[in-house]
């Protein structure tokens, strides 16, 4: 096989996408605080004849590429996230480490946001070549709540087009490996605040109270036999109670418990399920003790389900482009357990979330820690990649 190794990009193009990725990586901003970043990718876009772009969210851009040749006519969404988390630091080694205390892309989106600005460079570029529209999203908090996944998806943002390309990096993939699968790919997660309410009495009278304690340790107990009991093993479900907060005194029975968690799972239909077992144990163990149970849930982010024909898609360009041995999609169903807010995305149209390899000597750290890194050699390959794969969806090839 021969493999297709001709660039996409201009050198101009490539020194704008590593000079972005250095730019935000050095001045990470927090979720629906990225009023600098929006500044710099708005700049670069109109450096490069992009006019037009439009803020969402408050803090996100989007930019249409309208293609001037005549073909289908198809309208693909490509998403790029920009936000930093609330984590130190710690690559002395990086020339562009970051210089806020306290915050640091940790989950590459710095990387993320670059390929997106490289590939609406490009496409902006060869725009006389195809046909159809690509609208880039340059989304803000992914992280942390309000997510800007949800506006994309709620205030029509898709509405008439046709598919949706995402994209992460991956630590426990090796660099220059691109990986994707077909179906559930991450995990839903609602959050839920539960209070347990009693009765207070003396410590010594145990007896003339009802100890919402007690009632908390049940329900911890019988909570988790939802996911290892009910619910199917490929699932992956997971229950996580994050918070607890309870009791004012050594020699009282604590009145009432509050605990906050998250309920996740790869499944759309099993997901309201889900929740609604959480209640129930919840208002059971209540019950049993004498008491009540105050319960809420908050949907946080879908889980995101890849399309079948547009992973197939991607295969092949994988293969052909960067060879057979660079596609894996041998990756456990139940691997995911984390979500994204590109599942509102894919709610709405097909898609596609594709992983970027990035683990070789020097950056092996996971995500959401302080040693966390991604080479700048990804970038420009990735870049490349996203523009085929555009192109490719747009043509129907």
């Amino acid at each position: 096989m021969t493999l297709v190794r001709n660039s996409l990009l201009s050198d101009e193009e490539k020194t704008a996408i590593i000079d972005t990725r250095h730019a935000m990586h050095r001045e990470p901003e927090l979720s629906n605080q990225e009023w600098k970043t929006q500044k710099r990718l708005l700049a670069q876009l109109e450096s490069f004849g992009l006019a037009g772009a439009i803020a969402f969210h408050g803090t996100g851009l989007y930019i249409d590429i309208e293609g001037s040749a005549a073909g289908l006519g198809r309208r693909i969404a490509l998403r790029g996230d920009i936000d930093a988390l609330p984590i130190q630091e710690d690559r002395q080694d990086l020339a562009y480490r970051s210089e806020v205390p306290g915050l640091m892309h940790a989950c590459g989106h710095d990387v993320h946001a670059s390929v997106a600005l490289g590939t609406a460079l490009a496409l902006h570029r060869m725009r006389d070549s195809f046909a159809g529209t690509v609208r880039v999203f340059f989304q803000p908090a992914e992280e942390s709540e309000p997510v800007g996944g949800r506006t994309v998806a709620e205030t029509g943002l898709l509405d008439g087009f046709e598919a949706a390309i995402g994209f992460h990096v991956k630590t426990d993939l090796a660099a220059g490996m691109y990986g994707a699968r077909v179906g559930a790919v991450t995990k839903s997660a609602d959050q839920f605040k539960l209070t347990l309410i009693g009765k207070m009495a003396h410590g010594a009278k145990p007896h003339g109270g009802i100890d919402a304690i007690a009632m908390a340790g049940a329900f911890i107990n019988e909570v988790q036999k939802v996911v290892s009991r009910e619910m199917p093993f490929d699932d992956g479900a997971i229950v996580t109670i994050g918070t607890i907060a309870g009791g004012e005194a050594t020699n009282i029975i604590c009145p009432s418990v509050t605990m906050t968690g998250t309920i996740r799972t790869s499944s759309a239909d099993r997901r309201a399920l889900l929740v609604q077992r959480v209640r129930e144990i919840a208002e059971g163990v209540a019950a049993m003790h004498r008491g009540r149970a105050e319960f809420s849930s908050v949907a946080g982010e879908p889980p995101v389900i890849n399309d079948g024909e547009m992973v197939e898609r991607f295969r092949r360009l994988v293969c052909d482009t960067v060879g057979e041995d660079k596609f894996s999609d041998r990756i456990s169903p139940t691997a995911g357990g984390g979500s994204d807010d590109f599942g509102y995305y894919a709610s709405r149209v097909p898609s596609i979330y594709f992983w970027i390899g990035s683990q070789e000597p020097g950056f092996e750290a996971g995500v959401h820690t302080p040693t966390f890194g991604a080479s700048d050699d990804l970038l420009v390959p990735t870049t490349e990649l996203a523009i085929r794969y555009c192109l490719d969806t747009l043509n129907g090839r």
